[in-house]
């Protein structure tokens, strides 16, 4: 962090520190009415209360937030907020405990802080904005080195380079044939007026893409830049055209970049959402124990035979599974190599077995898959195996949605796109709607999923 960005970062830091105590002296003041600015016994108290709160925010700032939440606020901040809120409780909380503090009720200590961080939540973007405002030279002067820059790329970096306090400048091109300039920002040369262009200007940071760069190119730039006291970051062939996500690490004397990155590739988060899969089918299945009884009998009564269809199914790393499901037609396409898909109106749908799939009951048993590991409550529909190589030939990234485990309902479901997969555009939205939610997942965002699913108006695309 160069002392531009320093700067910003104090400013956005006095504020907050500021607005936590303004609502704090004001809750008090129409909270109680012996609130006297001559009262120094009283007084006392709230400067106590004030270095609880102080200390406590400061805290949160050292070890919970990072970065990334000051310099883009597009960057999971309501997210951020609203952990940093509830740490926020706990932590002036348990200080009041151990402080034996008695002289103020808990909603003292509890509803400034939620006032505070709605309060936070509202005006942090409208701060930054200002900032901007006051002048160019509060950012961090940035030029951009290389050819491997282009105007679909070139719009969104600048954009999100704004965001972490810099202020792009213009480029310096590698090339000999210059291309043409679709963003209108100025071109200071090529690499050879490098020395001109720092010497000319005030320039803090210098960004080298490395993708069409010669490696005694960069070592060359570096060295200049170097020699001028200017920071470079390197930017490495992009990553993103393969994935959304990606994490850096070095291993070694090497840098390498972890394509397709999930939250779920966090062990504790693994856990987190096995743990709840667990308890809910568990606590689901004994709950509606009746009713798995009487689906099974009427099943039986209308078309003698087993009462499940097992077909085979793929899941997480390409495991095949038995998927557990009410049967609901009179003849079943074969569990391992079936290759009949149901159609509209399917002659082969029992009485019951209608209902049960407009209703989805006959998905149930799944719950049953769910407890022994190989399905999950939400995630991307396990499909057949004949179905996964045909998706796999027409479908860009299909497979990616085996990092995960499958799930009952999942992210397309609910957006529509459930039912047959005869078009392009029905195969096409929804692997990206099951890619999305890999990359995006949140505990959140399964509970949300799962109350669509229940009281949602999905079903208008299904069959």
């Amino acid at each position: 962090m160069n002392s531009k960005n320093r700067f910003i970062l104090i400013n956005l830091l006095a504020f907050e520190f500021i607005l936590l105590n303004f609502v704090l002296i004001v809750f008090l003041f129409f909270r109680i009415p012996e609130f006297s600015l001559t009262d120094i016994t009283f007084l006392t108290k709230v400067a106590g209360l004030g270095v609880i709160y102080n200390f406590s925010w400061l805290f949160i700032i050292l070890y919970i937030r990072d970065n990334e939440f000051y310099f883009n606020p597009d960057y999971g901040y309501f997210k951020s907020i609203l952990t940093s809120t509830f740490f926020f409780v706990g932590f002036v909380s348990m200080l009041v405990i151990l402080l034996k503090i008695r002289y103020f009720n808990r909603s003292t200590f509890i509803i400034p802080i939620f006032i505070f961080s709605y309060l936070n939540l509202i005006s942090h973007k409208y701060l930054l904005r200002y900032l901007k405002k006051r002048g160019s030279h509060l950012f961090s002067n940035t030029l951009l080195v290389g050819s491997g820059y282009n105007g679909s790329n070139l719009t969104g970096f600048i954009n999100a380079m704004a965001q972490y306090g810099y202020n792009i400048i213009g480029y310096l091109e590698d090339q000999v044939e210059r291309p043409k300039n679709a963003l209108d920002m100025k071109i200071f040369g090529d690499l050879s007026d490098m020395s001109r262009v720092l010497a000319a200007n005030s320039i803090d940071e210098i960004f080298i893409a490395m993708s069409d760069m010669e490696h005694r190119k960069i070592i060359e730039s570096v060295k200049i830049a170097d020699s001028f006291g200017v920071r470079v970051k390197l930017i490495p062939e992009n990553p993103l055209l393969m994935s959304k996500n990606y994490k850096a690490v070095t291993m070694g004397d090497l840098a390498v970049f972890k394509l397709r990155q999930s939250p779920l590739d966090n062990f504790s988060l693994t856990i987190l959402k096995r743990l709840f899969d667990f308890c809910f089918s568990l606590f689901f299945i004994i709950l509606c124990a009746p009713l798995y009884i009487l689906i099974g009998i009427f099943i039986y009564l209308e078309s003698r035979g087993p009462i499940l269809y097992t077909p085979y199914r793929k899941g997480e790393g390409g495991e095949t599974f038995k998927c557990y499901k009410f049967r609901t037609m009179s003849v079943c396409d074969n569990p391992l190599n079936g290759t009949k898909s149901t159609i509209v109106n399917d002659p082969r749908i029992t009485r019951n077995g209608r209902f049960l799939r407009k209703t989805d009951l006959d998905e149930l048993p799944q719950f049953f898959n769910v407890l022994r590991g190989n399905m999950s409550i939400i995630g991307p529909r396990p499909h057949r195996v004949n179905l996964q190589m045909d998706f796999r030939k027409s479908v860009n990234d299909y497979m990616v949605r085996s990092y995960v485990k499958p799930g009952i309902t999942g992210w397309a479901q609910v957006n529509g796109w459930r039912g047959p997969t005869v078009t392009v555009e029905q195969k096409n939205q929804r692997i990206k709607h099951d890619l999305w939610y890999i990359e995006n997942w949140s505990f959140w965002l399964d509970i949300k999923i799962i109350l669509r699913t229940i009281f949602g108006s999905h079903r208008k695309k299904a069959f």
